[in-house]
């Protein structure tokens, strides 16, 4: 495995390799057709004047890229589901749009020339292999894929190191971190507090949580999201995730990241120094901020974006998570502990069973089951290279496959 990353080394692509202040980016979009995607259109179709769109991909939302198409004027789109190629082909004949289809192409599109920044915004496992391939390529990525480095942190980190390739976080959480600390030594840090909402079942009890259907699990009370990382939320799981997404991001061991449910959604995280002093990064519940900060940086951009009124907030409240409760959370610190491809299979069974549980085929508390099952069966393996990565996620949804359907999980 590729050595090279290490605390100091995160400093280096924080700050010495932004882009220059000023420039108008052209962006490539994966996953323009989702929530953070989306949104992200948003903020160019705000601010032509500092972003245009070189790229966008969707997996199978044909119609949606289309009409994206038309509106931006890419340099080209690529659709994952080959099946949708001739469909998207025909929408845009009449445009100077080039087309393609594949998984491997939207891996590859990440290196085209004329590319500023990479907002990757695909869902799960499928977005590791393109962050990988923009890291290698020495490309800004604009990062709103935290499986990215979940599965495969290592790896990515000391690539992107190696090859001066800035990594810019999207998450709010991790946006908020990332402000607090420019500007400071990273080696003053102390602790980092990573706020929660609690998501829908804060405060609920266990009786009521198993009898909670999948609309409930989906009636975030702060973030509209797509199904997947709600459910997520749902289960803290996502909070989990974020826990070793910010593990590789800041160099921080495990013990030095803390979870705290701030039910308000207004503080998004917290970073402690060594001095006793801390630093909280603040604002409405909008993804279109760190979206915007992060496609701008090193330059803040002014915005015509909600501002935080005190008024509206009188009280900003904090508590411990329930990890007996949301065993997710837990279990996302036990594979961050054990290390190697102990994370890489904690998401590739949590993908399966949020799968299965959406499908009617898993209950709430069937989904820490399965990830648990899977992470004492699965092989762990301390130094894997990106072939083993692969190669043990396709193993464990294999796995939670068949656990899911051999064991019965009505009660």
């Amino acid at each position: 495995m590729e050595s090279g990353y290490t605390r100091e080394s995160t400093r280096f692509y924080f700050i010495l390799n932004a882009s220059e202040k000023g420039l108008r980016k052209q962006l490539t979009i994966l996953g323009s057709t989702g929530s953070i995607g989306k949104q992200a259109l948003e903020v160019v179709r705000n601010h032509p004047e500092h972003f245009g769109v070189e790229v966008l991909t969707a997996q199978n939302n044909c119609d949606q890229l289309i009409g994206q198409a038309i509106e931006f004027q890419p340099n080209a789109v690529v659709i994952g589901n080959p099946d949708c190629y001739s469909r998207l082909r025909d929408g845009l004949q009449k445009y100077p749009v080039k087309v393609f289809a594949g998984e491997d192409a939207i891996s590859q599109i990440v290196e085209m020339e004329g590319v500023d920044i990479i907002l990757n915004a695909l869902v799960g496992y499928a977005g590791m292999i393109p962050t990988y391939t923009a890291v290698s390529a020495g490309k800004p990525v604009a990062l709103a894929n935290k499986e990215s480095l979940v599965i495969a942190g290592e790896l990515i980190m000391a690539k992107a190191a190696k090859n001066r390739a800035t990594i810019i976080p999207i998450d709010s959480e991790h946006s908020a971190i990332f402000q607090c600390l420019i500007g400071e030594d990273l080696r003053s840090v102390e602790k980092i507090y990573l706020t929660a909402s609690g998501g829908p079942f804060r405060g609920k009890s266990r009786s009521e949580v198993e009898q909670a259907g999948i609309d409930e699990a989906l009636n975030h009370p702060n973030w509209n999201m797509g199904h997947k990382i709600t459910i997520d939320s749902a289960t803290l799981m996502n909070k989990g995730l974020e826990v070793i997404e910010a593990h590789w991001l800041f160099g921080l061991a495990p013990e030095q990241i803390d979870v705290v449910v701030h039910p308000q959604s207004v503080i998004h995280s917290i970073v402690q120094f060594s001095d006793g002093s801390m630093k909280a990064q603040m604002g409405v519940p909008d993804m279109r901020l760190p979206i915007l900060y992060a496609l701008g940086f090193p330059e803040r951009i002014p915005a015509d974006l909600p501002r935080l009124s005190f008024s509206e907030y009188p009280f900003l409240t904090f508590e411990q998570p329930d990890r007996e409760l949301f065993r997710n959370l837990q279990l996302a610190y036990q594979a961050l502990e054990a290390a190697g491809n102990a994370p890489c299979i904690l998401n590739a069974a949590n993908e399966k069973a949020v799968q299965a549980f959406l499908a009617k085929q898993l209950p709430f508390f069937g989904i820490p089951a399965v990830i648990e099952q899977c992470l004492e069966s699965i092989p762990h393996l301390q130094q894997p290279c990106l072939e083993d990565y692969i190669n043990t996620h396709h193993q464990t949804t294999e796995k939670a496959t068949k656990i899911i359907s051999e064991q019965s999980w009505k009660s």
